[in-house]
């Protein structure tokens, strides 16, 4: 048998308690230990005349069963003289059940500002008086529960009942962000919905309908809803005969029309309704945060094509084009071992796992660093510089959202050091909504390059300013394969997760003040993306990789939504060559985090001795990244000499072992590493050897070309600037 639910010591008031469902929750608080103060303003159901026995009546029948309870006859629009019936009978006040009410029914044609504002008053001011009567006294003691009661007139709206409506839904919206600022303090708001026998229905229903919905039959929602153990808040419930139902809001995933060759115009919302209102793949969102996230989620599906059309107004700066190019402040790293064992304890690891040692335990004969710990040291590069510090844009901190992330490893990351990032600003794109900022950080050693990041920050309500909104330069997510998962992996996060995580530096107080994440949306503070990506790799890793970092090639993934500490992060990996597929959902809700995700693995090299060497011990290796260098330091004069693309491949023994993309004609240049997604004005093929005779000047490029030692296809005219782009780069 179940524990009977109490509330002994506790203090509740009832607006509107003399009858119906007020008088039912009432009778049940009294009866189950709480003292209890019964208010009503004795009036009929439109709001008429003053009574004090139906108060006492409620008073008297507590009593009679041993329980204690005062009056209050005051209305509900004085809600300091209701919490003071309460603290002078019994010295606090725990619990508001927010139930009186009147009716004014006409149609709408027949409404007065009179009908209007009485409404207002009792249902939405008077519930408002009260509650703000309470408030302090709640947070001060650290415990308040508050229920406030709309109607199924407010949810879908009824004939005659415009300024009953109104108020009713008015009270689920301000539910709703009391439950948000109040989750931190723990007081907790609901909203439900009843359909009941009261004063405002019993003319209104046939009687065999009401014998069905008697009072009794919703209190016990009420009671559940205010009781210490439920920590259910900011929801909305149906209520009646017996049956409850929660509700929630469902959105369409929508159509995307303001674009230039299709301007947004009424023929266009007509041309595409049936798209705009299809609910397939519909979402539900529940924050602010959740809705904004499914929008720009949508956004990011369309695909390439013309820009949207320019706004004027975007908040994005006067002159986004002049920030593309901009180079950050050069930034120096320095960690020890420590800091590489706190972030790997950051993102999940633990001593229970054998294999997780030798990232935790500086004195193993294998101690290495996490692949990931790379986003931590270009994190340090771009937000100690300050993306508001920018020439040419106007960033507001505060609209910021990291969209999308793309880690690449050269070489396994030393374990401790000093490391020099260099950030640029590859690309601005204008999504309409919103402005995506990419941003490339090359990390090295001495002259080593060790890790590259590129940053996709997506920078909210900052669109519209007439930009492209697709890039050559943007590293791009990859759908997983339309087959079951090849390999699933569930680990629990814990309740300390992003306590732990921001120690690494990630100090956003987002993740871990519930009164900073409540004013961004979220009922507590959530866990780093960041964090998320974490621990996917390190599944991916262990699974695929037998845990060698040296095998880490590289990472991408788009943040979907977000995951609270202690949930359970679900990895669902495909493996098709040295790629891995992966998505990550939170398992409790089957909500997607991360999508479009894959890492890529160097081979294994003890599994295959005699497999190609990774492309990290290319001899070519050092002069590509002398040209990024290069590029970054003056990309805007080389691409003025040059103009072209130039796609590399790097063979060895015959085969393509590396593959470079030298961007000397869009923005301020750029290089990238992997297969291009655009077209290259010229594309050649060398060996790594050939390639380095070359630069050192033992081979004349056109020897080489003859001898067929270096093949050319595209703008063979273009290969004449070659010099240009190798220039002393033999200095190395």
């Amino acid at each position: 048998m179940s524990v009977p639910l109490t509330f002994d010591g506790k203090v509740v008031l009832v607006t509107g308690a003399g009858g119906g469902l007020g008088r039912e929750y009432a009778l049940a608080f009294g009866q189950r230990g709480a003292s209890v103060v019964v208010n009503d303003l004795g009036g009929n159901a439109k709001g008429e005349g003053k009574n004090s026995a139906a108060a006492d009546k409620v008073v008297e029948e507590i009593k009679a069963k041993g329980g204690k309870a005062v009056a209050n006859y005051d209305s509900v629009e004085d809600g300091e003289k209701l919490i003071q019936s309460a603290l002078d009978a019994f010295g606090r006040i725990d619990i508001v059940i927010n139930n009186a009410g009147i009716l004014r029914d006409r149609s709408f044609s027949r409404l007065s500002e009179l009908d209007w504002d009485l409404i207002q008053r009792v249902h939405l001011k008077g519930s408002f008086n009260v509650t703000r009567a309470a408030w302090n006294h709640m947070k001060e003691q650290k415990f308040g529960r508050i229920i406030m009661t709309a109607s199924a007139a407010g949810l879908y709206g009824n004939f005659g009942q415009a300024n009953y409506s109104a108020a009713k839904l008015g009270l689920l919206g301000l539910s709703n962000t009391l439950a948000i600022e109040g989750r931190k303090l723990n007081i907790h708001c609901n909203t439900i919905a009843p359909i009941a026998n009261s004063r405002l229905t019993q003319n209104i229903m046939p009687a065999d309908i009401l014998e069905n919905l008697k009072p009794e039959y919703v209190s016990p929602l009420v009671l559940w809803l205010c009781h210490e153990q439920c920590e259910e808040t900011g929801a909305l419930f149906e209520v009646g005969a017996g049956w409850i139902g929660k509700l929630r809001w469902e959105r369409s995933p929508g159509h995307v029309l303001l674009r230039k060759n299709h301007p947004m115009s009424p023929e266009a919302v007509r041309d595409q309704w049936d798209n705009i209102c299809d609910f397939k793949d519909a979402s539900h969102p529940a924050t602010v945060n959740e809705s904004l996230m499914s929008m720009l989620s949508m956004l990011n599906k369309e695909p390439a094509g013309d820009g949207l059309v320019a706004n004027p107004t975007s908040s994005l700066g006067h002159n986004p084009a002049q920030a593309v190019g901009y180079k950050f402040p050069d930034h120096t790293f320095s960690y020890t071992e420590m800091q590489c064992i706190l972030y790997s304890l950051g993102v999940g690891m633990s001593t229970k796992d054998p294999d997780h040692l030798r990232f935790l335990y500086e004195g193993h004969e294998n101690f290495a660093c996490l692949p990931t710990y790379g986003v931590i040291i270009s994190q340090a590069a771009v937000m100690d510089s300050g993306l508001t510090n920018i020439p040419g844009l106007e960033i507001n901190p505060t609209q910021i959202l990291h969209g999308e992330h793309y880690l690449k490893c050269y070489q396994p990351l030393p374990t401790s050091g000093t490391l020099i990032s260099k950030a640029t600003i590859l690309d601005i794109l204008d999504k309409g909504s919103g402005a995506v900022i990419i941003i490339n950080v090359s990390t090295y050693q001495g002259q080593r390059l060790v890790c590259s990041n590129q940053w996709s920050v997506f920078v909210v309500g900052a669109g519209g300013f007439g930009g492209k909104k697709s890039s050559p330069h943007a590293e791009t997510t990859a759908p997983p394969p339309s087959r079951a998962p090849d390999a699933v992996v569930v680990e629990s996060t814990t309740k300390e997760q992003a306590a732990l995580y921001r120690l690494s530096g990630d100090r956003n107080p987002l993740h871990i003040d519930p009164s900073f994440s409540a004013m961004g949306g979220f009922k507590d503070p959530i866990l780093h993306g960041l964090c998320s990506f974490g621990f996917a790799s390190r599944h991916i890793l262990k699974q695929y990789a037998n845990n060698d970092p040296a095998r880490f090639c590289a990472i991408k993934v788009r943040f979907v939504k977000p995951v609270l500490p202690g949930q359970s992060l679900q990895t669902e990996m495909w493996k098709e060559g040295n790629r891995v597929h992966f998505q990550c959902k939170v398992k409790e809700t089957g909500s997607l985090t991360l999508s479009g995700g894959y890492v890529d693995l160097y081979e294994d090299q003890t599994s295959d001795p005699k497999a190609l060497q990774p492309a990290a011990d290319l001899q070519s290796r050092l002069v590509f990244a002398e040209i990024g260098r290069r590029i970054q330091a003056s990309g805007a004069g080389l691409v003025e000499q040059v103009k072209g693309v130039f796609g590399w491949e790097i063979t060895q023994d015959g085969k393509t072992i590396a593959q470079w993309t030298i961007d000397l004609k869009n923005g301020a240049g750029a290089l990238h590493e992997g297969p291009y997604s655009g077209k290259a004005d010229v594309s050649i093929a060398v060996s790594d050897a050939d390639f380095m005779a070359l630069v050192q000047g033992k081979v004349n490029p056109q020897q080489a070309f003859m001898a067929g030692k270096l093949k050319i296809k595209g703008n063979i005219m273009l290969g004449q600037k070659l010099d240009i782009i190798l220039k002393d780069v033999a200095k190395l």
